[in-house]
């Protein structure tokens, strides 16, 4: 069985085909896959879900502007409820799943339930005066695959054509993306080749060949230009700190009540770390402090 390279694993790869005015991004995920899964236990079909939504949130990194983070949501009513995976611009992923434990789950998303959304949220930080960004777009889910719901939402939103393959098995996750550019760019019939193209690669080629052999099989007779690649890693944002903040943001009663047994103890879903405040180290936290005034953030991100 081919493997990708070593380098190529974990990585996400922007390209090119110039002559058919296409733009297209690759991502593959393996020990960052293996990170993601270890942090819980999930049913076939979400576990699934959850890479596929991994390697989108990846994917889209290469497209839009991201200076800070992205992420993908699936709210549902079924027994899925929530299913969300986010990437940085520094590159690093981390995703979870909640769900109705005992209750069968389909990949099908049209069970999820007729008000479920699909949303794509881009959180940019503010630099200098400039005050932070967020951009979100929803799109009601009437596919039953999350690549056709994501080329729904790019349809609606940006009104571009795109093609999308995601693939997943238990050791790991990769994706393809393809977008016509914007305007007249590229030959008469280049995005209709590339699509056509596109149709023919399998799931099993996408997780197996490395990039470069990805690309040379796929579009041979095309010029192919590399815009360039990075690599991508399971990290989580989570502190001390940020626990802290969130703690402030519930007020003194409620957080020294979270205490009452001798030790607050808060766990990150994402990651598993586990952060304890004892009822001394809360004061502290609501303690005057001359001069500084801060508002916590609302909640833990």
């Amino acid at each position: 069985m081919t493997q990708p390279a070593a380098d190529d694993r974990d990585a996400l790869t922007r390209f090119l085909l110039q002559e058919a005015g296409v733009r297209g991004v690759r991502v593959h995920l393996e020990e960052t896959w293996r990170q993601i899964r270890a942090r819980a236990e999930y049913p076939a079909a979400i576990e699934e879900l959850l890479g596929e939504a991994c390697a989108a949130a990846a994917l889209f990194t290469g497209h839009a502007k991201v200076d800070g983070r992205l992420s993908v949501q699936l709210r549902g009513e079924g027994p899925l409820r929530t299913l969300f995976a986010e990437c940085t611009a520094a590159g690093t992923l981390r995703a979870i799943a909640q769900y109705e434990e005992g209750m069968p789950v389909s990949r099908d998303l049209r069970e999820l339930g007729e008000n479920a959304l699909l949303v794509i949220t881009i959180e940019n930080p503010g630099i200098g005066e400039r005050e932070p960004a967020r951009y979100q777009g929803m799109v009601a889910l009437e596919s039953d695959a999350l690549a056709d719901a994501f080329e729904a939402y790019f349809r609606q939103s940006e009104q571009l054509p795109t093609r999308l393959l995601l693939a997943v098995d238990h050791q790991r996750v990769a994706g393809l993306m393809l977008q016509k550019l914007p305007g007249d760019a590229g030959d008469e019939d280049g995005w209709t080749r590339a699509c056509a193209l596109f149709d023919t690669l399998t799931p099993r080629e996408l997780l197996e060949w490395p990039a470069e052999t990805l690309l040379r099989r796929l579009f041979p007779e095309d010029t192919i230009e590399v815009m360039g690649s990075r690599p991508l890693r399971f990290a989580c944002s989570c502190s001390r700190e940020r626990v802290a903040s969130m703690l402030q943001s519930l007020g003194e009663e409620e957080a020294m009540a979270a205490a009452a047994g001798g030790v607050a103890e808060i766990r990150c879903e994402f990651c598993g770390q586990q952060y304890r405040f004892d009822p001394e180290q809360i004061g502290a936290l609501f303690a005057p402090r001359p001069g500084l005034e801060a508002q916590p953030p609302a909640r833990l991100q």
